[in-house]
C-alpha cells in the first residue's frame, strides 16, 4: 500500500446559466510544474486551480480534501 502524491491542474469555462464548464484535468509531475501551468492557464481560462492528492493508486483511495497550490477565480466547493 505505497502512498503517493498526483498533482493536477484543472480549468473551468463559463457555461450557460453561470455554472462552470471544466476542461479536461492535466497531470503534472511536480508542485512546480502544476503551478506553472495554472498560471499560464489563469492568463486564459476564467478559473483554475491548482491541486495535489495523496493517496493509493493501486486501491484507489485517496484524501478526500485536495490541498490546493494555486486558484483563481470562482472554483467549485471542492476546493474551498
Amino acid at each position: 500500500m505505497a502512498r503517493e502524491t498526483s498533482y493536477f491542474v484543472q480549468s473551468f469555462n463559463a457555461g450557460r446559466g453561470g455554472h462552470l464548464k471544466a476542461d479536461a484535468p492535466i497531470a503534472c509531475k511536480s508542485a512546480t510544474r502544476a503551478l506553472q501551468t495554472a498560471e499560464r492557464l489563469a492568463l486564459s481560462k476564467s478559473s483554475v486551480v491548482a491541486f495535489s492528492s495523496t493517496g493509493d493508486p493501486e486501491m484507489g483511495d485517496y484524501d478526500e480534501e485536495p490541498q490546493v497550490i494555486f486558484r483563481k477565480g470562482q472554483l467549485p466547493s471542492a476546493f474551498d
